[in-house]
């Protein structure tokens, strides 16, 4: 494996289990030292460590005081913030942070004076609802979740990426918002992931000619370790040929996109031609 990433610092949000996780072994196999977040269960983030040390070159040590391979939790969101109320998290959601919250602790934890090299976004609540059946707390939870936290984060590294003129950052979208387009049942959801191309453009925009990317993936559906039998089964109905993508397809074309850095400011389909 090429160890293009030698050196850097990679911060990857939802880096315990899905996608997330296998963009992280991704970097750690080429080199760099991986920070995981994840949400509440130690034991996926106690393997994930065992696996990202597992995969690590012989020069990249691990351990959070050796420079290598670091993890943490951080509960992020609650579905009654901001409503009367609100200042107390639900039984799901005890300890939850709000989006400035989460972005302030995360940072803080990964202790690097000017950010990581490498972030990835990996992480957003999902709900599937009509348009009529969402509620105004629906609205508030998804956006600030999939939309509200990630800018905060972006902002926060970016002017340190383009003062050690290099940087990459990689922002997930959800199936087919890579463009505006009507949801019937995601409509909450997708237009904060579909309002993170604004976001992507921006990044790239003020980054210009500074060695410093961002991007976002969009990938079509995807069967991970959080869904239950019946979104797998809504997954394979709506993928071509009845075969949902897995996270290692996806994270495939996600470190492709973090190594090249001709990408920058593009929404990148991955959806094998969903209808």
């Amino acid at each position: 494996m090429k160890e293009i990433f030698a050196g850097k610092r990679a911060l990857v949000i939802g880096g315990t289990g899905g996608i997330g996780r296998a963009v992280a072994l991704g970097l750690a196999e080429r080199g760099a030292a991986v920070t995981i977040t994840g949400g509440a269960s130690r034991e996926r983030l106690d393997a994930a460590l065992a696996d990202l040390d597992a995969v690590s070159p012989p020069f990249c040590a691990a351990g959070p005081g050796a420079g290598g391979h670091r993890g943490f939790l951080c509960r992020i969101g609650r579905p009654d913030h901001g409503r009367p109320g609100g200042n107390r998290p639900g039984p799901q959601q005890q300890g939850g942070l709000s989006p400035e919250e989460a972005a302030g602790f995360i940072l803080e934890r990964t202790a690097e004076p000017e950010g990581p090299n490498i972030l990835v976004i990996a992480w957003g609540p999902f709900k599937r609802a009509s348009l009529g059946g969402t509620t105004p707390a629906d609205w508030r939870f998804l956006t600030e979740n999939n939309l509200i936290f990630p800018g905060i984060l972006v902002s926060a590294v970016i002017n340190g990426m383009v003062h050690k003129k290099w940087g990459r950052i990689l922002l997930f979208g959800g199936t087919r918002t890579g463009e505006i387009r009507g949801f019937s049942t995601t409509a909450a959801y997708s237009a904060a992931k579909t309002a993170l191309g604004v976001l992507v453009k921006s990044a790239a925009k003020a980054a210009k000619n500074t060695g410093v990317t961002c991007n976002a993936l969009c990938p079509g559906f995807t069967d991970t370790e959080y869904l239950s039998p019946q979104e797998r089964e809504y997954n394979r109905e709506k993928s071509p040929g009845g075969r949902a993508l897995v996270p290692g397809e996806v994270a495939r074309i996600a470190l492709e996109i973090l190594e090249n850095p001709l990408r920058n400011g593009e929404l990148i389909a991955v959806e094998r031609g969903v209808p």
